[in-house]
C-alpha cells in the first residue's frame, strides 16, 4: 500500500512539473487541485512528512504563478 501511494505521489508530481515545463497554464491549473490532494493524503498517512508536503505544494504553486503571470503579459 505504501509503495503504491508513494509511486502515485511521484507520478503526479512529475506530471505536474512536466505540464509546467511545457508552459501549459490551463492544464497546470486543472492538475493543481488533484496534485495537492495527493500530496496532502500522502502526508496524512505518513508517506512524506508534513513539511515536505508543504514544500512540494509551495514550489509547485510558485511555478504555476510564474507561468500564469508570464502568460498574462
Amino acid at each position: 500500500m505504501n509503495r503504491r501511494s508513494k509511486a502515485r505521489l511521484r507520478h503526479q508530481i512529475r506530471a505536474m512539473r512536466k505540464v509546467v515545463a511545457d508552459k501549459d497554464a490551463k492544464a497546470a491549473e486543472a492538475l493543481l487541485p488533484k496534485t495537492f490532494s495527493i500530496i496532502d493524503r500522502s502526508a496524512k498517512i505518513g508517506i512524506i512528512k508534513k513539511n515536505t508536503a508543504a514544500r512540494y505544494k509551495s514550489k509547485l504553486h510558485i511555478r504555476l504563478k510564474t507561468l500564469t503571470g508570464s502568460a498574462q503579459k
